[in-house]
């Protein structure tokens, strides 16, 4: 029974990018496990936190998203060799600063919103709102989070462009 009313050769182009979203966050994922692991130094205790809250959301996200790819009726990707052979994100190593390992959050996160970005645009294309809506709750809350690690990395004499609030 074909309860999507689509044809799968539709459908391939938005598994594929979920597929390789669903390999990205399995890497975030170990990432954020590994900082919250080795994270030392004044912000330990701020930051073995906030990377356990990521981890934890990452974790739903992976099933989230691997239920998606099975609700379009194919199998999600599930091995650690195929998850590192497709994912845009890379490992890396474990033992680094604060303030590297926030960083290369940040960087992580635009890959992220990037393959995000294309999961959306292949959904789009074939009307597919179950996966645009689940990618685009995903959009915004990954935005924010970035928005608030980034303001981590900041000194408080930083400011915002203020031309941009001049009325």
């Amino acid at each position: 029974m074909n309860y999507l009313n689509r044809n799968e050769k539709e459908i391939l182009p938005v598994v594929t990018a979920l597929n390789v979203l669903l390999a990205d966050y399995h890497i975030y994922y170990q990432k954020l496990r590994s900082n919250h692991w080795n994270v030392v130094g004044k912000n330990f205790f701020d930051l073995h936190e906030k990377f356990e809250e990521l981890y934890n959301d990452a974790r739903v996200k992976i099933d989230e998203i691997a239920e998606r790819i099975l609700t379009l009726r194919y199998h999600p990707m599930s091995t650690l060799k195929d998850y590192l052979e497709t994912a845009s994100i890379q490992e890396e190593a474990p033992v680094k600063t604060d303030q590297d390992m926030v960083e290369n959050i940040l960087n992580d996160h635009k890959l992220l919103l990037a393959q995000m970005a294309e999961v959306i645009e292949n959904a789009n294309a074939i009307g597919d709102e179950g996966t645009i809506d689940l990618i685009g709750a995903y959009i915004r809350e990954l935005e924010k989070t970035s928005w608030m690690l980034h303001a981590w990395t900041k000194k408080t004499t930083d400011t915002l462009k203020e031309d941009l609030v001049d009325a």
